[in-house]
């Protein structure tokens, strides 16, 4: 986790390929300077949210926090953007540490493939026909057949994301809580999802894998033609996020929910 220093100085620009990403980038760093991945004590982040998905993933292991600031289309997880007093944003900025889901897939040729997830795992339909799942919690089958679309996992900090446009349930960030949510369930059509603890163990299996082929998706990690797939929160993995004061990461979550 983060430590902070008594005042942040040094910053690393990192941006997406959108022109007015790349000309921001360059007016940053001739302004603030460029320490450099090495030398930076904060990763400051200009794209959208595909971009700082992108970059939590490349800054793992780092132990630097990330500070988006928004230069494409959609900006939940970035701050807004501004080119004066960027050093005392930081500095005031509220903190926000992140756990991933940990995706353990399977393929048809039993090929294991692993990968993180901050915002959700997702189990899609590769084919016109609908998938069939059998979804067990903790070694214990709770599903024995879902046919539809999908369903995904989704982290408290995912759950606005496209575990909301699939009609899952925001999730408070402290809560501890997983959504387990189907993606247009065809049968039982009545299925809405489950809320599961933090520490579950959710395991698919995909029937019929030969006949209804199914991908699996970590975030922006897709793996074609699954069988099995294991999702799990991983505490020993972290990110810390960084948001302006009084416009923290849990409060725009608590505020999505009220959002007409």
């Amino acid at each position: 986790m983060f430590k902070p220093e008594a005042f942040v100085t040094r910053l690393t620009f990192l941006a997406s390929d959108r022109p007015e990403a790349q000309e921001a980038r360059e007016r940053l760093a001739e302004r603030y300077g460029d320490a450099g991945a090495d030398g930076a004590q904060v990763v400051v982040a200009l794209g959208g949210d595909g971009f700082m998905l992108e970059t939590v993933h490349a800054c793992m292991g780092r132990a630097k926090p990330i500070y988006g600031m928004n230069r494409g289309s959609v900006g939940f997880l970035m701050n807004e953007y501004s080119e004066d007093g960027l050093l005392e944003r930081i500095n005031a900025a509220e903190r926000a540490v992140i756990h991933p889901l940990r995706m353990t897939a399977v393929d048809v040729a039993g090929q294991r493939h692993d990968a993180v997830a901050f915002n959700e795992v997702s189990l899609l339909r590769q084919t016109r026909q609908t998938a069939k799942l059998r979804i067990s919690v903790d070694g214990k089958v709770r599903l024995s057949e879902l046919s539809c679309d999908g369903a995904l996992v989704a982290t408290p900090a995912g759950s606005t994301a496209y575990n909301l446009s699939a009609h899952g349930p925001i999730i408070p960030l402290d809560a501890k809580i997983l959504a387990l949510t189907p993606i247009s369930a065809f049968r039982p059509r009545r299925w809405r999802g489950a809320l599961l603890a933090h520490t579950a163990k959710v395991d698919f299996k995909i029937l019929e894998a030969d006949k209804r082929p199914v991908s699996a998706v970590a975030d922006n990690f897709e793996v074609r033609h699954v069988a099995d797939v294991r999702v799990a929160e991983d505490r020993d993995v972290s990110i810390t996020m960084l948001f302006d004061a009084g416009r923290s990461l849990e409060e725009r979550v608590l505020a999505e929910q009220f959002a007409v």
